[in-house]
């Protein structure tokens, strides 16, 4: 099995936290269970030498570790409620709910995205995704919400990725951000590449990919915004980024804005278990008829229930 290693050193010593917790933290990507296993199979090293989970981190300390390849899933047919938007002989459109993931890997090869697709076309998806995606033809994160398209032959699936690749599907996101935005509308142009130091998030970098995000305010709140987003690039986390780039993180999104989060919770009283994103709006030519088509996903109850919230919290008489 393919691998690749890393090796960082401690800045801080950490008396109160155990070593697991501390790796946790600082790879949030990776669950807790995970770490624990792979401190456990001797992948994780300190100083060279194998440690117990509740080991205490200490400055100078070097930890190296052994990443493990994930494994190429495949998936199997589940039957879970999708919410399908269209559907035709050569594509499915549905709206995704938060937390689903999308398409199996190691540590999430089942109550998936693809699980429940492959349950529903009775295995007819495209295969050029491979066995761990099929149909797949983009992606949205784990706990973003909205439209996402999935092909059900690969003339399909290539025609669609050739409109992303080109950027002439249009990508239509809803977003609500930690601060009042001062400007009305906007566009962020700032190229994006893996984090140096915390390789499992992304980070605005000079000599990364071109990032390109346009918005404008959609509502204003006591300490929040409503936004919609549109995406001319498709980066990783590229809504997330560039937002918390300008200074203004998603609400709900503990990975890049812990601190603006906590803030907004000081101030308003206000917390939202995940990233409050949704993806609103999908346009792209059918690869069968060659029309135009647009779809257009409702928002989840989470979503809705945090812009009413806002709003009460936004009242003169709060």
């Amino acid at each position: 099995m393919a691998t690749r290693s890393e090796t960082f050193t401690i800045e801080e010593s950490r008396p109160r936290e155990r070593f697991d917790s501390f790796l946790r933290a600082r790879f949030p990507a990776v669950s807790r269970g995970a770490v624990q296993r792979l401190i456990a199979q001797g992948h994780i090293l300190v100083d060279g030498q194998p440690v117990k989970p509740t080991h205490v981190p200490r400055a100078g300390e070097v930890v190296s570790i052994v990443w493990p390849e994930p494994r190429t899933a495949i998936a199997q047919p589940e039957e879970m409620p999708l919410h399908i938007l269209f559907e035709d002989q050569d594509l499915v459109v549905l709206n995704k709910a938060p937390g689903i993931v999308v398409h199996p890997a190691a540590g999430n090869e089942a109550g998936t995205l693809v699980n429940a697709l492959l349950h529903h076309c009775r295995g007819e998806l495209s295969g050029i995704g491979g066995v761990a995606r099929p149909g797949i033809v983009h992606r949205l994160d784990k706990d973003t919400s909205g439209c996402l398209v999935a092909a059900k032959n690969d003339f399909t699936h290539r025609q669609i990725a050739e409109q992303f690749a080109g950027r002439d599907v249009m990508k239509i996101y809803d977003a609500i951000l930690c601060g009042e935005l001062t400007r009305e509308r906007g566009n962020i142009r700032a190229p994006i590449a893996r984090h140096p130091t915390h390789r499992q998030r992304m980070a605005v970098v000079e000599g990364g990919r071109e990032g390109w995000t346009g918005y404008q305010v959609s509502e204003r709140f006591r300490g929040a915004t409503l936004v919609e987003a549109q995406l001319h690039t498709g980066r990783t986390h590229q809504i997330r980024v560039h937002f918390q780039h300008l200074g203004f993180p998603l609400v709900g999104d503990d990975t890049y804005g812990k601190r603006h989060n906590a803030r907004l919770r000081e101030v308003t009283g206000f917390f939202a278990a995940r990233q409050m994103l949704h993806a609103r709006q999908l346009a792209f030519i059918h690869p069968r008829t060659g029309k135009p088509v647009k779809f257009e996903a409702p928002w989840p109850d989470d979503f809705a229930a945090a812009r009413q919230t806002l709003r009460s919290l936004t009242t003169p008489a709060s």
